[in-house]
């Protein structure tokens, strides 16, 4: 099943996974070379830490190389969604109760940021917002209680 993501979200994995594979595989490479020298391996700490960090490291090699083979790459910039959010939609909404205005991009799971205005395309907000155009009510069930956001705009950028 193909994995919603933006340009930028792609972009950002395939600079992470170029790092793990150039840079990151390296180190820790070194690093165990370094603890095999330094002799008996049973109590040797730094050996043990280089191994964790080198599972680790291979982990999320793969875990990102599947992400990206699975990855459906949307440009915001080429949507034409005729004024309804859908994914890549930055999306300027007004909270009926408190007036209080938010500007949110919807994207994929990983990269979601609420502190840059991300959100994830699988948050209650976003599923409440989706399909929905300039002028609507999106009502999102939270923990605090149902909250509706009047949508000011939608932009594709």
């Amino acid at each position: 099943m193909p994995t919603p993501m933006t340009r930028r979200g792609a972009e950002k994995l395939r600079a992470e996974l170029q790092r793990l594979k150039t840079v990151d595989r390296h180190a820790v490479i070194q690093a165990i070379a370094e603890a095999r020298a330094q002799g008996d391996l049973s109590e040797n700490a730094e050996y043990e830490a280089a191994k964790d960090r080198q599972g680790f490291i291979e982990g999320r090699i793969k875990e990102i190389e599947g992400k990206l083979s699975s990855a459906q790459v949307i440009d915001p910039a080429e949507i034409n969604a005729d004024g309804r959010v859908v994914f890549g939609a930055t999306v300027e909404l007004a909270d009926e109760n408190s007036g209080e205005e938010a500007v949110y991009q919807i994207v994929g799971d990983d990269e979601a940021d609420l502190k840059l205005g991300m959100i994830s395309v699988s948050s209650p907000i976003a599923r409440a917002l989706i399909g929905k155009e300039a002028g609507d009510v999106a009502r999102v069930v939270a923990p605090g209680g149902v909250r509706s956001y009047e949508i000011v705009k939608v932009r594709y950028a």
